[in-house]
C-alpha cells in the first residue's frame, strides 16, 4: 500500500487518480509521496520514506528544491495545466489596462444616493475613463511558454500585432504559436516598439527586477505593462517613477503589495491567475498522474530537479538510480549487474546539472543484493526497485 500525504486541499478529481493501492490524507505519516499547492515546505522535516513531491501548479518557490535533490526526492510541477486560466486573465488585463473599466466602475459606485441624477452624472463623467482599443496595437510577449503561446494566439485573434521574445523557445512552442507572431532575439525591440507588454517568465537571479529604470527608459511613452508571472520581476520603485512620469500609462499585476495598492494607475489583483475550478482540476489531475507514474514505474515527467526519463510500464523488474552526474557512473552500475549475474534488457540514463537518473530493466526478478551493491557505489543518492 502506497501512502500519499496532502498538504493542501486537492481537487477530488485528482485524488481519484490514486486507486485502491493508495491511501491519501493530510494526516498520513511516512508518506511515499506528497501532493500540494501553496503549502510552505521549507521548514518541514522531510521523512526518509518520501520519494516524490508533486506541486499542483507551476511555481515551486514553496518547496525546498535543493534539499529534495540532495535526498533524491523528485519534485514535479504541472506546467500548462493552468495556462488557459492565466491567458484569459491576461486578455482581461489588456482590456482593463486600456479602457478605464475598473476606475469607471469604482467611480460609478460613488454616485449612490444621487437618485434620478445618476444618468446625467454618468454622461458628464464618462469621458474621464476613455481609453484606446487594443485592435491594431502591438503586444510584446516576454516568454513563450504554455501561457505565452496562448496569449499570443488570443491577442492575434483579437486583431493585435504580436512580437515575442524567448531565447529558450521550445520546439513545441514554436509549432503552437501563431505564425503571425514575430519572434525577436532582442528585448530592446520589445521595449521600443510595443504599446503593451506582458511577461511570462519565472523569477530567478536573471529575471528579478528586469523591469527597472533602464528598461522603462527604452519603452514607448504610455506603454501598458502586465505582470501575471511573479511580482519580483518588476522593481516597485522604478514602476512608481515610470507611472508618475507617464512613461507607463497603466500597470496590471496579479501580485498586490501595499505600495502598489496606493497607486491609482495600478490595477493589482489578489493572485487570481489560476483561480478557476477548471484550472484547479487540471493541475490536480496532472500532478497526481505524474506522482503515481513515478511511484509505480519510476518514470519522470515534468520534474524541476531531475531529468525527464520514461521507459513505460514495468513488465519485469526495474531498478532506478538517482546519482551525481560524474564520470564512469554508468560503467560502475553496469558492472554490478554483471557481477551479480543479472542480464540488462533495457537501460537509459539522462542528466540535468549536477544530477543524473538511470533506469534499468532486467528479465524476471532481481535479488535485493543488486540494490545493496549499487547503493555502495560512491555518489549514489537513491536506488529504487519496481516489481
Amino acid at each position: 500500500m502506497y501512502k500519499i500525504q496532502t498538504l493542501n486541499k486537492i481537487a477530488k478529481i485528482g485524488l481519484d487518480i490514486f486507486d485502491d493501492k493508495y491511501t491519501c490524507g493530510d494526516e498520513i505519516e511516512n508518506p511515499d509521496g506528497i501532493i500540494l499547492r501553496s503549502f510552505n515546505m521549507h521548514e518541514m522535516e522531510l521523512p526518509e520514506s518520501l520519494s516524490a513531491v508533486a506541486r499542483a501548479g507551476a511555481g515551486v518557490n514553496n518547496i525546498p528544491i535543493d534539499k529534495c535533490s540532495e535526498k533524491g526526492i523528485v519534485v514535479f510541477n504541472t506546467p500548462g495545466a493552468n495556462a488557459n486560466a492565466v491567458k484569459e486573465l491576461v486578455i482581461a488585463g489588456l482590456l482593463i489596462a486600456s479602457r478605464g473599466v475598473v476606475q469607471g466602475i469604482n467611480w460609478a459606485k460613488t454616485l449612490v444616493g444621487e437618485g434620478e441624477n445618476v444618468p446625467k452624472l454618468v454622461e458628464k463623467g464618462k469621458s474621464n475613463f476613455a481609453g484606446p482599443e487594443i485592435m491594431g496595437k502591438t503586444l510584446g510577449i516576454i516568454g513563450l511558454g504554455a501561457i505565452g503561446v496562448k496569449v499570443a494566439n488570443a491577442a492575434h485573434a483579437l486583431g493585435m500585432d504580436v512580437i515575442a521574445y524567448d531565447p529558450f523557445l521550445s520546439v513545441e512552442a514554436a509549432w503552437n504559436v501563431t505564425r503571425a507572431a514575430k519572434k525577436t532575439s532582442s528585448l530592446d525591440e520589445i521595449f521600443s516598439s510595443c504599446d503593451y507588454i506582458t511577461v511570462h517568465v519565472p523569477a530567478n537571479k536573471d529575471t528579478k527586477g528586469m523591469f527597472n529604470d533602464a528598461a522603462f527608459a527604452k519603452m514607448k511613452n504610455g506603454v501598458r505593462l502586465l505582470n501575471f508571472s511573479r511580482g519580483e520581476l518588476v522593481d516597485d520603485e522604478a514602476i512608481e517613477r515610470a507611472l508618475e512620469s507617464g512613461k507607463v500609462a497603466a500597470y496590471v499585476t496579479d501580485f498586490a503589495d501595499e505600495k502598489l495598492l496606493k497607486n491609482d494607475k495600478v490595477i493589482a489583483m489578489p493572485h487570481l491567475g489560476a483561480s478557476t475550478p477548471e484550472s484547479e482540476d487540471n493541475c490536480a489531475v496532472m500532478a497526481a498522474k505524474q506522482l503515481k507514474d513515478y511511484i509505480e514505474n519510476g518514470n519522470i515527467v515534468n520534474s524541476v530537479n531531475f531529468p525527464a526519463c520514461d521507459m513505460g510500464v514495468v513488465e519485469g523488474t526495474r531498478i532506478t538510480v538517482i546519482h551525481k552526474n560524474v564520470p564512469s557512473m554508468l560503467t560502475q552500475i553496469s558492472d554490478v549487474f554483471a557481477k551479480d549475474g543479472v542480464n540488462i534488457e533495457n537501460m537509459t540514463s539522462k542528466s540535468r546539472g549536477d544530477y543524473a537518473y538511470t533506469m534499468v530493466d532486467v528479465a524476471g526478478d532481481c535479488a535485493d543484493t543488486v540494490v545493496d551493491d549499487i547503493k555502495a557505489i560512491a555518489d549514489i543518492i537513491r536506488v529504487n526497485i519496481y516489481r
